[in-house]
């Protein structure tokens, strides 16, 4: 079968396009041949083994996956933690899960890991109550597009977007953002608190790290809370106990996977997603599909920031 595999760690040229055997599935796992593969910016870092969960060679990236059960022909969505980049991928059965025939490829894609992970930011780390301010960090991205839609419906009371261009900020407030601002470091403290009408904010979904961390952190109301759920600047930041105390404000950090060894966290999340897919309350920003050739082009226009919401591969491109 094609497949992207990686005998290296570094830069996107270590994507190799290669001929690989079929994977065996193991005990209470299933065989996917796979129609579209999802792309994360986390794929970025186990590119450079700087991820929070360490990778060893060589390896298959990408770990989630659509596409049909070779033993029952049912159309799924997966997560398979490793080997999505390919015609084929094993999954353990408790991680396959059934795609509503209503339900195309890509929203089913960008649900599984974007929309479980916005829907946590809100549920189970940000605590969101009725009528709090919310941030949305990078909100033309693949959780961000998703938790902009989810901020009212859950109970949000003004959802403040911010997004690198005019055209991401444009599609945030059609997603139902009610402001959207410029995230660059300088002055977003006072922009967010602008944006929140003079006072300053209850949570903020942030997952660059750095300066954008430590300007969201000084634009939170007392009780407000930060979720930090990626570093996508490789930037670390530390929070003095003594700051926490005299504003009585929290920093939550939040990484998906621990959800997967508790029953139902995952499970139930995505499948209140599809049901309002279903509904027509909640759409998915799929963005450019790529041939598996180009799995290294898709990398760097995704560090790069060219691109919008979920990203794809292409098995049979």
């Amino acid at each position: 079968m094609r497949a992207i595999q990686m005998t290296e760690f570094g830069g996107p040229e270590v994507l190799k396009l290669t001929e690989l055997p079929r994977p065996e599935p193991g005990p209470e796992e299933v065989l996917i041949r796979v129609t579209r593969a999802g792309l994360n910016f986390a794929d970025t870092h186990t590119r450079t083994n700087s991820y929070v969960q360490k990778a060893t060679l060589p390896l298959v990236p990408g770990g989630e996956v659509a596409g049909i059960r070779e033993d029952t022909g049912e159309r799924v969505v997966a997560l398979v933690g490793t080997g999505g980049y390919a015609e084929y991928a094993a999954a353990p059965e408790e991680r396959v899960f059934p795609i509503p025939s209503e339900l195309d490829d890509g929203l089913a894609l960008a649900m599984i890991v974007q929309g479980t992970t916005a829907w946590h930011l809100y549920r189970t780390s940000g605590r969101v109550a009725e009528g709090e301010s919310v941030v949305v960090h990078a909100a033309a991205g693949g959780v961000g597009s998703l938790a902009v839609q989810l901020g009212h419906p859950l109970g949000a009371g003004r959802v403040i977007a911010t997004a690198s261009s005019e055209e991401k900020r444009a599609l945030a407030l059609e997603l139902g953002a009610d402001v959207a601002v410029d995230p660059a470091p300088e002055g977003l403290t006072e922009r967010l608190i602008e944006a929140n009408g003079g006072r300053p904010v209850d949570v903020v979904f942030e997952m660059s790290g750095g300066e954008v961390f430590e300007a969201s952190y000084d634009a939170l109301a007392r009780f407000g809370r930060i979720v930090a759920y990626g570093i996508a600047s490789q930037q670390p930041n530390a929070v003095a106990t003594g700051s926490l105390l005299r504003h009585s404000r929290g920093v939550v950090g939040f990484y998906l996977f621990h959800c997967l060894g508790r029953p139902g966290m995952f499970g139930d999340a995505l499948s209140e997603l599809f049901e309002r897919a279903l509904k027509g309350e909640l759409r998915a920003v799929v963005g450019h599909t790529y041939p598996l050739a180009q799995a290294a082009q898709a990398h760097i226009d995704l560090r790069e920031r060219r691109t919008t919401g979920k990203l794809l591969l292409d098995p049979s491109a």
